[in-house]
């Protein structure tokens, strides 16, 4: 049987969970307008193509390559500014240019200790998904259209 001191998960075995696991998850804080990048495991490398040296300090929005005006881009930023919890779907871009469709969390947790928010971000590729539901909506439309006549 374990008792309290044993029950606390070891710093490494909690990276090594962290680091295992297939979603991406990140860290960050805000700075000012920006919501900066403190960490990101490998699975999110892995996804975006980024190394953690080239996305850390970085404010999170450089996956949306220039498209910002994703309506949950508004989304997002208010559930920050307003320190609630969220999850989305958005449109993101790897290092090599190609898209991905983002299945977005971010959860805030407050540290006394230190005064500061903190964003726990997941991210999950879900493009397959997407892209199928694209294209029943585009068969559902074209199977209407020919009932129309």
């Amino acid at each position: 049987m374990r008792n309290e001191q044993t029950t606390a998960i070891r710093p490494d075995l909690l990276q090594a969970l962290i680091d295992h696991t297939e979603h991406g998850i990140t860290i960050a804080e805000r700075e000012g307008n920006d919501t900066i990048l403190l960490y990101v495991n490998r699975a999110f490398e892995q996804l975006t193509g980024y190394s953690s040296e080239e996305c850390l300090y970085q404010d999170c929005r450089f996956l949306q390559n220039g498209e910002r005006d994703q309506a949950v881009v508004s989304r997002i930023r208010s559930a920050i500014e307003a320190d609630k919890p969220i999850r989305v779907v958005l449109r993101n871009y790897r290092k090599d240019g190609s898209l991905f469709w983002n299945d977005l969390t971010i959860t805030p947790y407050f540290d006394e200790e230190e005064g500061i928010t903190y964003y726990i971000g997941v991210q999950k590729d879900v493009t397959a998904l997407v892209n199928l539901q694209q294209e029943l909506a585009a068969a559902q439309a074209r199977i209407k259209e020919l009932e129309q006549g």
